[in-house]
């Protein structure tokens, strides 16, 4: 089972050779899932980072790349280890998804409200693997996000699914601990890895608060 405790989620506004440096630091630390984030680049830009990524990430955590399946299968037909994919509730559906990847695959759902999680149960056993639930803060990484559901707003959805639930959204170390009160299977961040001095310090920090 894909330990979905800690998601480093990746941010298009760092360069990328420091993005390389934040993400072999992160998984050093322990973060268990690398999500590859990028709407700004090309698809040749995009192919070209996951298969960098895919290196730096060495099969040391689960890497997944948001939004883009061609991008995950070039990848995979090129040898990359490319674990799967996280789709919003605008991308292709997840049950293409699926069959296109496989039931091996890490497949993720953005979900942020009852009827998002209504439409994610109705899909067979095995579609979807977790729902990635926010924002629980304004984030600037994401301008057009939703209200914030904030703590409180999490542990709601999170209660009336039987999925596993990924909290996303302006997530800082004094949230962990709430919200895997609240019922996060994970915790997944930008910002408080992404801009850090020291990601790898952010990254034992989240994991001891997740602790």
């Amino acid at each position: 089972m894909t330990d979905l405790s800690l998601h480093l989620v990746t941010d298009h506004r760092v360069p990328f050779s420091r993005l390389r440096d934040i993400v072999d630091a992160a998984v050093g630390a322990g973060v268990t899932v690398v999500q590859l984030r990028d709407k700004l680049a090309s698809g040749g830009e995009l192919f070209a980072r996951t298969l960098d990524l895919a290196d730096v990430v060495a099969g040391r955590c689960t890497f997944v790349v948001d939004d883009r399946l061609d991008i995950v299968l070039a990848a995979r037909d090129r040898g990359a280890r490319v674990d799967g994919i996280h789709l919003g509730q605008s991308d292709l559906p997840v049950d293409a998804a699926r069959a296109l990847l496989g039931p091996d695959a890490l497949v993720g759902w953005t979900a942020n409200t009852p009827a998002h999680l209504a439409a994610a149960a109705a899909f067979p056993e095995g579609t979807v693997d977790y729902l990635g639930v926010g924002v629980i803060r304004a984030t600037a990484t994401k301008p057009d996000h939703p209200q914030p559901l904030g703590v409180d707003g999490f542990a709601e959805l999170a209660a009336s699914t039987a999925l596993p639930c990924v909290a996303i959204g302006g997530i800082g170390v004094d949230d962990v601990a709430a919200l895997r009160r609240a019922g996060a299977a994970g915790v997944a961040v930008v910002s408080a890895v992404c801009a850090a001095d020291d990601p790898g310090a952010v990254v034992r920090e989240l994991r001891a608060a997740a602790a």
